[in-house]
């Protein structure tokens, strides 16, 4: 299994199209490791540029986890790679993508499911295909918890309306629903929602000329001490600016 197989990464103008080519899209550590080398490459160009994640596949953009993969023996050479360093890697790929330094739109043409919802949520925007396919976090109909970390994605990306349904109940989103609810801002015809999402990223390219300052708002918005999740209210921390500006790394502790 090459990471040629798994992920396909081309240039359409200023945007970078990162196309899934597994299958279904699950994840496991090899998976992982490609998008992943696949980022660095679109991070190590210059001047305006966005990227978009579609998949190949026009039932599923990514169904989530491998979970064959994960109840294989540990010892086996499962061409899903290794086990032990699974959870750190995607979640920091996660991480990663949500503080992206270039514009990011999510193409999701099919299911989303679990960790494919989550790689959805960490992009800026999402596209979503408007007559078939759910987003949904199945965590809890899988009897599996949703760890702190994957939590506070869905909190920042989510509006506060449809989190509850998302996280507790489980409830399975179409591309209508999520765009009612503010999870999506487009929906789109399979012919077209590729298009739709290059065409979005085309217009948003010319923010990733200056990465720094790209990378750094976001670290504002979602970074640690982030203001939306600092002590204070913004009521205060407009009466008394002086020591909150510059960001995060100025703002006192409290």
């Amino acid at each position: 299994m090459s990471d040629q197989e798994l992920i396909r990464l081309e240039k359409q103008g200023d945007v970078f199209v990162l196309t899934m080519a597994a299958d279904e899209n699950r994840w496991n550590t090899t998976f992982t490791r490609a998008v992943v080398q696949a980022l660095d490459e679109v991070e190590a160009s210059e001047g305006p540029a966005a990227l978009v994640t579609a998949s190949d596949n026009a039932k599923f953009y990514s169904n989530g986890l491998d979970l064959e993969w994960m109840m294989s023996e540990p010892s086996s050479e499962h061409p899903g790679g290794d086990r032990s360093v699974f959870s750190v890697e995607v979640m920091a790929l996660f991480g990663r993508l949500m503080m992206f330094s270039i514009p990011t739109v999510a193409a999701i043409n099919g299911h989303a499911f679990g960790a494919g919802f989550m790689f959805a949520l960490s992009h800026d925007l999402r596209v979503m295909r408007e007559d078939r396919g759910f987003v949904c976090a199945n965590e809890v109909e899988l009897g599996m918890t949703i760890p702190d970390e994957e939590l506070a994605l869905f909190r920042a990306k989510v509006p506060a309306g449809a989190f509850l349904q998302t996280v507790q109940l489980a409830k399975r989103w179409t591309g209508p629903d999520a765009l009612d609810a503010g999870i999506v801002q487009q929906t789109a015809s399979l012919e077209e929602i590729r298009e739709r999402a290059v065409e979005t990223a085309q217009e948003l390219a010319r923010l990733g000329k200056n990465r720094e300052v790209f990378r750094t708002m976001k670290e504002h918005i979602y970074g640690e001490n982030a203001a939306i999740n600092g002590p204070h209210g913004p009521a205060h921390m407009l009466l008394h600016s002086a020591p909150f500006e510059g960001g995060p790394k100025s703002r006192p502790r409290g």
